[in-house]
């Protein structure tokens, strides 16, 4: 279990490497997180380190007691996510965590985002499902196909692969390579594509 950041995703973009080779990276900006609270077994049964980001100026007051312990000075966060660690030993309350402290290049992470709703989805676009044939009388060119025996156990069962809602669901992508750093800009360029849209919310810690 380690300690990670909150970032927002803002695209997918192209750059070269030292030897030439281009490489599709999605871009992920990540401003400095404020440590908002422990977790201790003791108190809370679990171990975790609280994070804070997306600066608020104000805010309702459940979520501004939750920083009531803050410093003063140290602004208000919108967004909050909790990391399972090992042990809180070397986090306090009010302390900020930037990319260039816990990334670099090269390193293998694993990135959690929503990935994009589809809408109400058919079994072909959802799951891969092969279509019918399409001459020789078949009128079963999209359909289902059979979706369970009849008078044994005489339903459907649970879980069974059919048409439905897609998407808008965690996912976690593991073990993504970073490309570059960018602690000056707060921006982490990772390998390849990660779940979500525009400006969606993005959890990134070592693999």
């Amino acid at each position: 279990m380690s300690i990670g950041l909150i970032g927002r995703k803002v695209g997918v973009t192209q750059v070269f490497q030292g030897d030439g080779t281009m490489v599709a990276v999605s871009v992920l900006a990540i401003e400095p997180n404020t440590v908002i609270r422990l977790r201790t077994e003791e108190r809370d049964g679990y171990t975790a380190v609280q994070l804070g980001a997306d600066s608020a100026t104000k805010l309702n007051k459940p979520r501004t007691g939750q920083q009531k312990d803050l410093p003063k000075g140290s602004g208000l966060s919108k967004t909050l996510r909790e990391f399972r660690v090992d042990s809180v030993d070397g986090y306090e309350i009010g302390q900020k965590l930037a990319i260039g402290d816990l990334f670099a290049d090269g390193d293998l992470v694993d990135v959690t985002g929503v990935s994009k709703g589809k809408g109400f989805a058919g079994h072909i676009k959802r799951h891969h499902f092969h279509r019918g044939p399409k001459s020789h009388g078949s009128d079963h060119h999209r359909e289902p196909g059979s979706i369970g025996p009849g008078t044994t156990p005489g339903r459907v069962y649970r879980g069974l692969k059919m048409a439905g809602h897609m998407g808008d669901e965690r996912a976690t992508v593991k073990k993504v390579r970073v490309v570059r750093t960018d602690p000056d800009r707060n921006l982490l360029l990772v390998r390849g594509s990660l779940p979500g849209a525009r400006g969606s919310l993005i959890l990134v810690k070592k693999a």
